[in-house]
């Protein structure tokens, strides 16, 4: 996982931000990439050492904070995101590797790129899965989805399989899940239990052990009282036990007393 001297100085590079021309078609994109980064963010939860992003630049250069790329999602394994979130944005001098997973999704005015410069530059930068997924069914990319792996510097395609309904999907090695195109919308599946990953499935469960957290808390509370209220008791015990002795006690002292005045006494008769 990535670890860094914090004595070591940071070298980070002049950015120069351009407003960006307005990507009229750029809603084609949101649903489908705020869905998959919210599962893949849920998905890898519970990991330290895996950062999920759908934002920011990467940047490779840190001479030249001109050259970056943002993907619409990536994903990098061994990298702590605490870590990560120090900076700006992803530079991949500092965290020590670039993404291991890209995900771009198509529209009209990107696909070109997507097709081209970015995946170029994803295999030169040593990205070692790209995956391409077009929400019009393949009228952009020409195929729904489509997952590649890097081998010796060149991105070769995953296997895509057609179902006999016409839905297809494909198996990510990187992150062992897979992605599906179910006509209509993209899903991710596990594949050790052939389960989609879904969005309202994960909100339940969310739901699901907030409650449970809060009964466990509640209970934990009341035995926590249960117990407080045990050791009052047994304290109040102990006080009364104490109190009956120190009772007697004197009532003992008393009767001694008693006694040595009435044997003063006879003797003085």
């Amino acid at each position: 996982m990535t670890t860094r001297n914090p004595t070591i100085e940071r070298v980070l590079p002049d950015i120069f931000y351009e407003d960006p021309e307005p990507v009229e078609d750029g809603m084609q994109q949101e649903l489908t990439i705020t869905l998959l980064a919210f599962v893949l963010r849920w998905w890898f939860s519970q990991r330290p050492d895996v950062f999920v992003s759908a934002g920011g630049f990467i940047f490779w250069n840190p001479a030249n904070g001109n050259e970056r790329i943002a993907p619409d999602c990536y994903v990098a394994l061994g990298a702590d995101p605490n870590f990560v979130y120090q900076f700006p944005n992803y530079f991949i001098w500092e965290v020590g590797k670039p993404p291991d997973f890209v995900l771009e999704v198509a529209s009209p005015s990107t696909a070109s790129n997507d097709l081209g410069h970015k995946r170029d530059l994803y295999a030169r930068l040593g990205i070692t899965e790209y995956w391409k997924l077009d929400p019009t069914g393949g009228e952009l990319y020409g195929v729904a989805l489509m997952g590649e792996r890097l081998v010796d510097g060149e991105y070769i395609p995953y296997g895509l399989n057609i179902e006999p309904g016409g839905s297809a999907w494909s198996h990510s090695e990187v992150l062992n899940l897979d992605f599906l195109w179910d006509g209509e919308k993209f899903e991710v599946r596990d594949p050790l239990t052939d389960r989609t990953i879904n969005p309202a499935d994960l909100r339940r469960q969310a739901l699901e052990e907030r409650d449970a957290e809060r009964r466990a808390r509640l209970e934990s509370e009341a035995k926590a009282e249960r117990e407080r209220a045990r050791a009052d008791a047994a304290e109040s015990r102990v006080d009364a036990a104490e109190i009956r002795a120190e009772r007697e006690r004197q009532a003992r002292l008393e009767a001694e007393a008693r006694l040595r005045r009435l044997m003063e006494e006879r003797e003085q008769q």
